[in-house]
């Protein structure tokens, strides 16, 4: 019988750790791009439709995979599996000719059902779209920076961002889907866990609430609250009819429809400072003093705020620069206090609830 013996000196233990860690993060898009698979194929829904536990026969046929591949189909589940997506175990059950079954874990059920799917988001984030920039990083880095700069996606597609949502009708739709998911599942915490940033308000403003998933929450929350969504002409032209919601094509550098507060959620990081500053300066006048409630209500990351652990505080630094590509920014809170009184506020409150993002409350 053969055995494995693990004899290292300290010297070369400690070299081959630093080797493992270069290789850990050289491999770590492997991780993500196996995810991207999964999304893809369905995985999770393949397991999830055979009551949350299924063979690799299972989800090969279930994902229309060709025969051929259930032997890689193997290799991809076990990048999963250890990634913590998947849960692995003996099967009990010879029946399928296979020796494990797959089931969903805390991260996994997330990615089914209808309430909190988060699959559009992910899809949206791993998109070829906004991974093929970072293929030019190292490239952007190397060039001057004047003040004609264009953004790495621009420089990687020949447009801005928002000219292509503006007019792919593919990455339009990818990306309303991804916000309306994200804002589903959020914002259920958010009301939950911090439903008093919206008692006594009357009206509420939602800048760049896309299809209204935000405004809807807050209205079916709290139905005293006028709510009305802002976002450009050719969102508000496929945004569905929502009960006691209003829309209103606008943009919000131009200015703000008046109400009691105005609400922004995940708005702020696709923007550069003197950007926000603008955006914040039209809340503000959109808004009544703070002694009549009036106030403006961000969710956004904020970098050192929530849970004190590895990788939440990697998350955030890693969502910045995912939003340096657009020329936004993640912001700590100093960074986040420079634009606020900049922009004339006279205070805030940062309540960090939401995971890696916060809720931040300014006041005029």
């Amino acid at each position: 019988m053969g055995s494995i013996t693990e004899q290292h000196s300290t010297d070369q233990q400690a070299l081959l750790d630093a080797q493992l860690e270069l290789w850990h993060i050289t491999f770590a898009f492997i991780k993500s791009m196996a995810f991207k698979s999964a999304l893809q194929l369905g995985i999770a829904d393949a397991i999830h439709c055979h009551g949350g536990t299924a063979t690799l026969t299972q989800i090969a046929t279930k994902a229309a995979l060709h025969p051929s591949k259930t032997p890689n189909l193997r290799r991809l589940m076990r990048v999963l599996t250890v990634a913590g997506i998947f849960s692995i175990a003996k099967n009990s059950s010879d029946d399928d000719g296979g020796d494990h079954v797959y089931g969903l874990t805390p991260a996994s059920r997330l990615l089914v059902g209808s309430s909190q799917n988060l699959t559009p988001t992910l899809s949206l984030i791993l998109n070829n779209t906004f991974v093929s920039p970072f293929l030019d990083l190292g490239t952007w880095f190397e060039h001057e920076l004047p003040a004609t700069d264009l953004p790495l996606f621009e420089l990687s597609h020949g447009k801005n961002v928002w000219d292509v949502f503006g007019h792919d009708p593919s990455i339009s739709h990818l990306f309303n889907a991804g916000m309306v998911a994200d804002t589903r599942f959020l914002m259920d915490i958010a009301i939950k866990e911090c439903g008093g940033v919206f008692q006594g308000i009357s009206s509420l403003v939602d800048v760049g609430g896309g299809h209204g998933a935000a405004a809807q929450a807050i209205s079916v929350a709290f139905p005293d609250i006028e709510c009305t969504v802002l976002d450009l002409p050719h969102v508000v032209a496929t945004a569905p009819a929502c009960a006691g919601l209003s829309f209103v094509a606008g943009d919000m550098f131009q200015a703000i429809p008046p109400a009691n507060a105005v609400f922004l959620k995940w708005i702020m990081h696709d923007w550069g400072d003197s950007e926000c500053v603008t955006i914040l300066k039209n809340c503000k006048k959109a808004i009544p003093p703070r002694d009549t409630g009036g106030k403006v209500i961000i969710v956004d990351t904020v970098v050192g705020a929530g849970p004190p652990n590895l990788k939440n505080r990697e998350t955030q630094v890693m969502s910045d620069l995912f939003f340096m590509i657009v020329n936004g920014t993640e912001r700590d809170e100093q960074e986040w206090r420079n634009i606020i009184f900049e922009a004339g506020f006279s205070d805030y409150k940062i309540i960090p609830v939401l995971g890696v993002r916060s809720i931040i409350e300014l006041y005029p």
